[in-house]
């Protein structure tokens, strides 16, 4: 029996330069490795997605002694900026009250300090649902299924290629570990969803895996984090 760990990123940046630890996730991604050396944690081998936050979480939790990462592209999260470009401006046009909502987060993108920044507004939510569905279509960047099949792609590689009773350690994004979850559990998407929702910033996610059998073992654990004040979602 082996372990494998998909671990979420660091909080990351604003809206503005979403794809970089802010403070604070770098001190999550710090503390997360500072408890993996007390737990005698080392993998054999560590993936990170080809996102930035994600790379930048693996350098700062790795230990002295642990492999050189592996860059996997598979495990990065979906552009929510690109969707944004794509399907935002459409569905302004059909949709007043998200238009509106459109017109303030682009009035107050560049103020750091707006609590815009830290969490999924209505707006975003509406955003991402059309581009789920299929609703407004998107040429420029992938879409959904075709989001959901590279996550499935590289689920399907790391396990695979899972040596025996060794440990793994994956980092990657809230989507790509709730849709893994929930495809091994055979929970629909929306499911997914919720399970993204909940994962706290640098918390991981346990898989055990057998010849022949993958099973979940944890979820969402963040024994590191103990104050609530480093609990974040985004």
């Amino acid at each position: 029996m082996s372990g494998l760990y998909l671990v979420r990123h660091g909080q990351a940046g604003t809206r503005a330069n979403y794809d970089v630890l802010s403070e604070l996730g770098q001190e999550q991604a710090r503390r997360l490795g500072e408890y993996f050396g007390a737990q005698g944690v080392r993998p054999a081998r560590v993936v990170a997605g080809g996102l930035a936050r994600q790379r930048q979480t693996a350098a700062l939790v790795a230990g002295a002694d642990w492999p050189a990462m592996e860059v996997d592209e598979g495990w990065s999260e979906f552009d929510l900026d690109a969707v944004y470009r794509e399907v935002a401006p459409q569905l302004a046009r059909v949709d007043e009250e998200f238009a509106h909502e459109y017109a303030h987060l682009e009035r107050v993108m560049n103020d750091a300090g707006n609590a815009i920044h830290r969490k999924w507004t209505q707006g975003d939510v509406k955003v991402v649902r059309a581009w789920i569905s299929g609703q407004i279509p998107v040429k420029d960047t992938e879409t959904w299924v075709e989001f959901h099949q590279r996550i499935r792609g590289a689920w399907q590689r790391l396990v695979a290629g899972h040596g025996e009773k060794e440990t793994v350690m994956v980092f990657t994004s809230a989507t790509p570990i709730g849709l893994s979850v929930a495809e091994l559990l055979g929970l629909p998407e929306r499911e997914a969803l919720r399970l993204a929702g909940a994962k706290l910033n640098s918390a991981y996610t346990v898989f055990r895996v057998r010849p022949g059998d993958v099973s979940l073992f944890g979820f969402n654990h963040a024994p590191h984090l103990p104050d609530a004040a480093l609990h974040t979602f985004r």
